[in-house]
């Protein structure tokens, strides 16, 4: 077997994988949100998109998708064509990842999840899940 064979990958079972892993976290941050667990719903909001875009990826490169978090620059390395509203919505959840995980000592983006500012980002979140999904 040649070396390109072996790079060879079935690329509808891998994009079939990355979509349910998208609709799972998506399934979670709803979870999370009900029991107000709204910073951690906002983490697995941006997980949601982040696994899209993963199986996004190797529908359009035919190739593993590659260990990144910034989902504009994963958008980018795609060519998808970003409005200025959808690439302020990718550097917003962007940022959930980061603040949700690695929260300063005052807690100041815990604080700021209230349940109004959740339910709205988890809109934007689920807006751009329902763009890139139509793309699959």
């Amino acid at each position: 077997m040649s070396n390109d064979e072996k790079k060879k990958i079935n690329v509808q079972e891998i994009k079939k994988y990355w979509l349910e892993e998208a609709l799972e976290a998506l399934n979670v941050a709803d979870h999370l949100y009900e029991k107000n667990d709204n910073s951690y719903s906002l983490f697995f909001g941006h997980l949601a998109i982040e696994k899209l875009l993963k199986g996004l990826f190797v529908l359009k490169k035919g190739e593993h998708a590659p260990y990144i978090h910034n989902l504009q620059r994963f958008a980018e390395m795609m060519d998808i064509k970003l409005t200025d509203d959808q690439t302020e919505k990718l550097i917003t959840i962007t940022r959930f990842n980061l603040e949700s995980r690695y929260p300063d000592q005052k807690r100041s983006f815990r604080k700021k999840c209230t349940k109004e500012f959740t339910e709205n980002e988890l809109k934007k979140i689920k807006d751009i899940f329902k763009w890139l999904k139509s793309m699959i």
